[in-house]
C-alpha cells in the first residue's frame, strides 16, 4: 500500500470546540483551501442544532459558499434523521454518521443510548443508499470513554459487527480523547478488519500518541485517516479534549515514510498559517511552524 487517504476533519471537528466561531463564508474558504491543497477529503460541516454547538451554524451557508474542485468529495456529519434531511437538502457528496461507544457519551453527545444510536445509523446508511450517497459510519470513544474508562475491545467489534450488517461503504475508530495507544490501535483495526469492510482511522493528540497511533494504523493495513488543519478540535461534550492530528504534521511524516497523499505539504503550511490567523492563536500543529525539510518530498 503506497497511498494514504487522508480526510480533514478541520472545518467541523477542528472548529466545533474553539472559543472564536468563524463565520460560514470563513469555514467555505478553509474547505477551498483544504481541497486546492489537494486533499481528496473534507469533512466541511456538521449538521447539529446551532443551540448544541454554536460553531457549526450556518452548514447551509457554508455548502452553498464553497468553489467545489471536482474530485473532491465535500462530506456532512450528521447525528440524526433531521440532521441528513438537511444534509441532503445542502447537496453534500458523503454522509458521516457518527456516535459514542457508551451510553453515557452518547446520550451526553446525541441525547440518546447507544441502541437507539444503532437504529438511527441503520436508517441513514439505508436512506444513503438510497439516495445514491456514499456514507461513512464512526465509533467514536472506540479507545475509551471520559466518562466510563476503558472500552472493551469485545465492545467495539460487536458494534462493528451490527454495523457492518447496515452496510455503510466503511467503518472509522475515533480516539475521541487521546487515550489509545498503538497497541491498542493494531488489536481494534485487526478486529473490526474481520468484518470486512474498509476501515479507517481518527485520532486526537491529546496525550501526544496521536502519531504512533497513525503509523500503527497504517501499519495495520488502514488506508484512511482523518486529520484536522492545525491540528485544531476536540468535541464540546468531552473534558478536556484537545485537538486532532495536525494534517500537515501527518502529511510530512507519510510522506517521509515513502507514502503518497496527493497532499501539497507547502500548501497546507500556508493554510494552517492562515487558520492560526482566523483563531487569532497559535495552533497545536508543529510543521506549519518550523517548516518542511529538504529530504521529504513536498
Amino acid at each position: 500500500m503506497n497511498r494514504i487517504e487522508i480526510c480533514d476533519v478541520g472545518p467541523r471537528d477542528g472548529l466545533q470546540n474553539e472559543a472564536r466561531t468563524l463565520d460560514p463564508g470563513i469555514r467555505a474558504q478553509l474547505c477551498d483551501r483544504l481541497a486546492a491543497a489537494g486533499v481528496p477529503r473534507v469533512e466541511a460541516v456538521s449538521f447539529v442544532h446551532p443551540k448544541r454547538v454554536p460553531q457549526m451554524a450556518g452548514a447551509e451557508e457554508v455548502m452553498a459558499a464553497l468553489h467545489r474542485v471536482e474530485g473532491v468529495v465535500y462530506a456532512g456529519l450528521v447525528l440524526n434523521e433531521r440532521g441528513y434531511d438537511r444534509a441532503i437538502a445542502a447537496g453534500v457528496d458523503e454522509i458521516h454518521y457518527a456516535f459514542p461507544a457508551t451510553d453515557t457519551f452518547c446520550e451526553r453527545n446525541q441525547g440518546m443510548t447507544v441502541a437507539d444510536a444503532l437504529g438511527v445509523g441503520e436508517r441513514i446508511v439505508g436512506r444513503a443508499h438510497d439516495d445514491g450517497l456514499p456514507v461513512s459510519v464512526t465509533i467514536s470513544v472506540a479507545f475509551g470513554c471520559p466518562f466510563e474508562g476503558r472500552v472493551e475491545p469485545a465492545k467495539v467489534f460487536g458494534l462493528a459487527e451490527t454495523l457492518t450488517g447496515f452496510g455503510p461503504d466503511e467503518l472509522m475508530l475515533a480516539d475521541t480523547i487521546g487515550v489509545g495507544v498503538p497497541s491498542q490501535v493494531r488489536e481494534l483495526v485487526a478486529g473490526v478488519a474481520a468484518f470486512g469492510l474498509p476501515v479507517g482511522c481518527h485520532f486526537h493528540n491529546t496525550r501526544n500518541t496521536g502519531y504512533a497511533n497513525a503509523v500503527a494504523a497504517v501499519e495495520s493495513g488502514v488506508a484512511l485517516l482523518d486529520a484536522s488543519s492545525g491540528g485544531t478540535g476536540g468535541c464540546p461534550f468531552a473534558p478536556r479534549a484537545t485537538g486532532n492530528i495536525a494534517t500537515e504534521d501527518l502529511v510530512y511524516l507519510l510522506h517521509g515514510m515513502g507514502l503518497e497523499t496527493g497532499i501539497s505539504l507547502e500548501a497546507m503550511l500556508e493554510t494552517a498559517a492562515w487558520l492560526s490567523e482566523q483563531l487569532g492563536k497559535e495552533l497545536p500543529g508543529q510543521t506549519y511552524k518550523a517548516g518542511t525539510f529538504a529530504p521529504v518530498a513536498a
